[in-house]
């Protein structure tokens, strides 16, 4: 785990998610897209949706643990907020007739067996244009 850094473990987790999505039918279109201060973690597509990913990604020594700390929690509302800012950026840059929307996706990993993810969580349509939480 020494050698594991933030970062590190937040690329990996985009990673794993970018393949949970392109499994369920996604195409990716791009990662780590940045507009101005603000980054788009993932952005994929179907037929129907322009999804605008926020992933977030948590290690744990025990799969209990992982219930008691949601990596969504981490989706303040200033990160909402950034992250539709930039979804609009990205879309007057690169125009799409598919519907947005705002996804997150919650990757648990397990320390104690070399970072395998044991738990993904896709959260689809998490928030809106205005950065709520949809409950």
């Amino acid at each position: 785990m020494s050698d594991w850094s933030t970062q590190r473990i937040g690329r990996y987790g985009e990673r794993v998610a970018a393949r949970f999505l392109r499994r369920a039918g996604f195409r990716i279109v791009a990662k780590n897209r940045h507009y101005g201060k603000n980054e788009l973690d993932l952005i994929a597509q179907s037929k129907k949706y322009i999804l605008f990913v926020e992933v977030k990604t948590r290690t744990f020594s025990q799969k209990p643990d992982a219930e008691q700390a949601r990596p969504v929690m981490a989706v303040d509302e200033a990160k909402r907020k950034r992250t539709v800012a930039a979804a609009l950026a990205h879309l007057q840059k690169h125009p799409n007739e598919r519907a947005p929307r705002f996804d997150v996706i919650e990757v648990y990993l397990d320390r104690c067996s070399g970072m395998k993810p044991f738990k993904i969580n896709h959260i689809e349509n998490a928030f809106g244009r205005g950065g709520v939480i949809r409950r």
